[in-house]
């Protein structure tokens, strides 16, 4: 099953020869990927996350595709709503790839990986393709890998990529960076919305979804989270699949509303979240935060030191 949920097999060994491909090694695995090729798809996917990033992108053009990020705290039932949608886009008639963002273990073990067997319903699919996008130890981490494996899955003519994260940390903003919409997904329970506010899940939503919305307390959930934010509420039980025409209708709905200043907010929290990436390894650093660290500079011109700035 790991072939269809992580590509495991596809994964390159770093520091060998099949880690190093060219154009012209990468524009055969697009073209076996796109005869449906999953090893070739896993491989692409793979350097999307390596230091042959910069090789890939260069001979893979850009082409459109929906993203839609979801997001939320564990056990919300992200990966029971992401199963629910790529069934309603595959009754649509639309080619699907699952993202599911794990930034803390560079092989997506343990029970992050555990989750996609909610997803395996679709694994035989030839049109669903399901990988975990583990970017811990990886050349230019999360900001840079996701864009680059959106790229690739666009260039394999997928329609919508469904983009998950853990629902904590940096991971955030920078899934936000990239979908539209990001959706929230959160279980109803006293406390819950006050809890997400706390973490910054509502500062990303654009739509919030209360799963399990059968349960005690969903619609105190509602109420609490219509009035610590603006986004639209939603909710669902996904395992049944109620809610799900009215949860794909409100993305379609966002997705019509999108506008160039829209598009160039997102443009700018990538360039941004990127910038942040590439600076944690600047060769600089290090010395930088040593002098800080002794005394020797203050953190307002290390900071402008290290962006290459004037003194002030």
């Amino acid at each position: 099953m790991d072939a269809g949920l992580n590509a495991g097999p596809d994964r390159p060994r770093i520091g060998s020869a099949a880690a190093a491909p060219d154009r012209a090694a990468v524009l055969e695995l697009l073209g076996a990927a796109r005869g449906g090729g999953r090893r070739a798809a896993g491989r692409l996917l793979s350097l999307a996350e390596g230091p042959q990033r910069r090789v890939l992108l260069e001979a893979i053009d850009p082409a459109p595709i929906r993203v839609i990020g979801l997001t939320g705290p564990p056990g919300a039932g992200k990966s029971t709503t992401i199963a629910a949608l790529v069934g309603a886009y595959r009754e649509r008639g639309l080619r699907v790839a699952v993202l599911a963002v794990d930034p803390s273990s560079p092989y997506s073990g343990g029970a992050i990986l555990g989750d996609r067997i909610r997803m395996a319903q679709h694994v035989s699919d030839p049109d669903v393709l399901i990988r975990s996008l583990a970017t811990r130890g990886h050349l230019g981490g999360l900001a840079a890998a996701v864009p680059a494996a959106v790229r690739v899955l666009a260039a394999l003519d997928f329609d919508v990529v469904l983009l998950e994260s853990v629902g904590v940390g940096q991971s955030e903003v920078e899934i936000a960076a990239v979908a539209d919409p990001t959706v929230v997904v959160l279980n109803p329970g006293a406390g819950d919305a006050v809890q997400a506010a706390k973490a910054g899940l509502l500062e990303v939503a654009d739509l919030l979804v209360v799963n399990k919305a059968d349960r005690e307390g969903a619609e105190r959930t509602v109420r609490e989270l219509r009035v610590e934010t603006g986004a639209p509420v939603l909710t669902l039980v996904a395992s049944r699949g109620e809610g799900v025409p009215a949860l794909v209708e409100a993305i379609e709905a966002h997705h019509r509303a999108d506008d160039p200043e829209r598009r160039r907010a997102r443009a700018r929290l990538q360039v941004l979240s990127l910038a942040q990436t590439l600076l944690r390894g600047h060769p600089d650093l290090d010395g930088l935060v040593a002098e800080v660290g002794d005394g020797g500079c203050d953190v307002y011109g290390a900071a402008r030191r290290l962006l290459g700035l004037p003194a002030e």
